[in-house]
């Protein structure tokens, strides 16, 4: 029997010996020891990039043809990593201030591009703002990492990359006859996302139900004064068929958004009240859900234990995006199955994308099998 039982013993651990000979040699994972010591180093470098518009944008407070950003690459024995910073005014950065920052970044004394958590700590810790040059680094340095792990961040955080939701297509302020000529290139999506916040809400809704009878999201970008007509729009929302209502009001006023978070027959997501981790004990009850975007919150990294704890939270999540190219769009996309919904079509509102990575089918975002965040230059 003690025979029987020591023949058993042998075999099943010459077998699991096997096996993890067998799982160091994975098709697509790295063949070197990610913790070894070497003299190779990390650089960063940067250049300034200015994004064209196809249309005029138009929000509450704002109108703008371009936006101005900043393209990163992080280079690490021949591999490079891609990131970028997109600079919306209301951001308060400028080029001149991302590129300063990025300057003071010194990507060398890192010896492991592993330490993910060590390396964007301390970027974060060199000034309290820049949050979309925090940004441009998390993203180039996740790209580099996934890439030298020849696989793609889905695969890392294991989530299913077919389990993608729609993303909204998002209409601007405009004229009417606009408004329905930009619904009218929307074809193929499945839900769209109108901008409201000027004294023409209704007049916007209208013109896009005048093209369409799709779902719609509305965003206010701060620009209801009072409480109780927010409340009296989105009762007429919803009766247009809008799903949710992003930043109703200024971003400080969490007691007036608690207010009609109570009595709102739609959910209400905290935009610009919710910028990054910190924020969100201060949104939790007085509002639905939050609204991510990289740019805001310093990167992959960040948003995702900002995922994490809204889930604890049992809040809604949006993970959206700014005008960028498919740089940031794609690393977005990578979280986007742990989301309600997705709002990631800045890329496509721009005319000279250097990017391919992350594609939108029948309104559903595609993820392609490339490593790290999935792009390439064009």
């Amino acid at each position: 029997m003690k025979d029987s039982r020591r023949s058993f013993f042998k075999k099943s651990i010459a077998a699991i010996g096997a096996t993890a000979a067998a799982s160091s040699f994975l098709p697509g994972m790295p063949l070197f020891n990610i913790n070894s010591g070497s003299n190779k180093k990390m650089k960063l470098s940067f250049r300034p990039y200015r994004l064209e518009l196809k249309h005029t944008f138009t929000v509450a407070e704002a109108s703008r043809t371009f936006t101005p950003a900043v393209l990163t690459e992080i280079e690490y024995d021949g591999v490079v990593g891609y990131g970028e910073a997109s600079l919306p005014p209301y951001l308060g950065d400028s080029q001149e201030s991302v590129m300063e920052f990025l300057g003071r970044v010194d990507l060398s004394k890192y010896d492991n591009p592993f330490d993910l958590e060590t390396i964007l700590t301390d970027i974060d810790n060199i000034r309290f703002y820049n949050t979309a040059a925090k940004a441009a680094v998390d993203i180039a340095l996740h790209d580099l990492v996934g890439k030298l792990l020849n696989q793609p961040w889905y695969n890392i955080w294991g989530f299913n990359k077919d389990k993608t939701p729609n993303t909204t297509f998002t209409i601007g302020i405009d004229k009417a006859e606009v408004v329905k000529e930009k619904t009218k290139e929307a074809v193929g999506f499945k839900i769209l996302k109108v901008k409201l916040g000027k004294d023409n809400d209704k007049e916007m809704i209208e013109s896009v139900r005048a093209v369409t009878d799709i779902p719609l999201t509305a965003d206010p970008n701060q620009g209801w004064k009072d409480r109780s007509y927010a409340l009296d729009m989105i009762h007429w929302l919803k009766e247009k068929g809008v799903v949710y209502v992003e930043q109703p009001m200024a971003k400080d006023r969490y007691e007036d958004h608690a207010w009609l978070m109570e009595r709102s027959p739609l959910p209400i997501l905290a935009d610009e009240s919710c910028q990054r981790l910190a924020d969100m004990q201060k949104v939790k009850g007085a509002y639905n859900g939050i609204v991510i975007k990289l740019m805001k919150c310093t990167g992959m990294r960040e948003a995702h234990k900002m995922i994490t704890l809204a889930k604890a939270y049992d809040m809604k999540i949006m993970i959206g995006c700014m005008t960028e190219t498919s740089c940031a769009i794609s690393a977005a996309s990578h979280l986007s199955m742990m989301c309600d919904w997705a709002d990631l079509d800045g890329n496509l509102l721009i005319t000279n994308d250097p990017f391919k990575g992350t594609t939108v089918k029948d309104g559903k975002l595609v993820l392609n099998d490339l490593p790290g965040i999935g792009v390439k230059k064009v």
